[in-house]
């Protein structure tokens, strides 16, 4: 692995044919979630079962949150709601659905000057955009707005937000192939969330995997090996 500063972002690089993002393979983002260290999805390039030369750039969100030993976000959240949901006090979810957290559109800017950096200086031919919880969101959102559209998304236990927008931005997306997991028993971001932004997606035209799993807040060993499946057709 190696590390550089892209798209005004510190990223983790590894795969390729040297392990630290050489050769012409395709490159998968991969966004981490909130209140996680900017490193805390690197290891799993080492476990998915893909091609050598497939390559990977982990990033670490612009934010420190102090009292987190490390931790980042892409923005800011409610922490109180957080802890209204893992209580199980789940109401008023569509309003949650149509919010448009501050902070997004500045780090939907970071992702989308990172997307281009790394297509340009990695001299890759497909680009894979995709993350866990706040990750996963964030990179729903890149993918609906940006210009250039990549070659496919992964979204691991996120959900939907932003929905009035997302409704009107999907169908520009049409065929683009999506992977989407989440744990039946998730107690911060409902399982009943998910299937809506399933179906938003899928009503769309968007070619969508869903692959649901008993389990919480997780990426368990069967959705690595789903997502390598998925990256390796990809």
């Amino acid at each position: 692995m190696r590390r550089e500063r892209m798209g005004g972002l510190d990223v983790v690089i590894a795969g390729g044919t040297d392990r630290e993002g050489g050769g012409d393979g395709p490159v998968v983002i991969l966004l981490h979630g909130f209140g996680a260290p900017g490193e805390d999805l690197a290891p799993l390039w080492r476990v998915l079962d893909v091609p050598r030369e497939m390559r990977f750039v982990f990033p670490s969100a612009p934010l420190a949150l102090p009292g987190f030993a490390g931790g980042r976000a892409w923005w800011l959240i409610d922490l109180e709601r957080i802890q209204e949901l893992m209580t199980g006090a789940r109401g008023h979810d569509d309003e949650r659905a149509r919010e448009v957290p501050d902070g997004l559109a500045e780090a939907r800017a970071k992702i989308d000057a990172l997307v281009d950096e790394t297509a340009a200086r990695l001299g890759a031919r497909k680009v894979v955009l995709g993350g866990f919880s706040q990750g996963a969101m964030l990179a729903c959102d890149v993918a609906l707005r940006r210009e250039k559209a990549v070659d496919a998304l992964v979204m691991l236990s996120g959900t939907l937000i932003a929905a009035d927008e997302w409704t009107q931005l999907a169908p520009r997306r049409r065929g683009l192939r999506v992977l989407q997991s989440h744990g039946h028993d998730d107690p911060l971001l409902p399982f009943a969330a998910a299937e809506r932004l399933r179906d938003l997606l899928a009503a769309s035209g968007l070619d969508v995997e869903f692959v649901p799993f008993r389990g919480g807040h997780e990426i368990p060993d069967g959705v690595l090996e789903r997502l390598g499946a998925f990256l390796r057709a990809v």
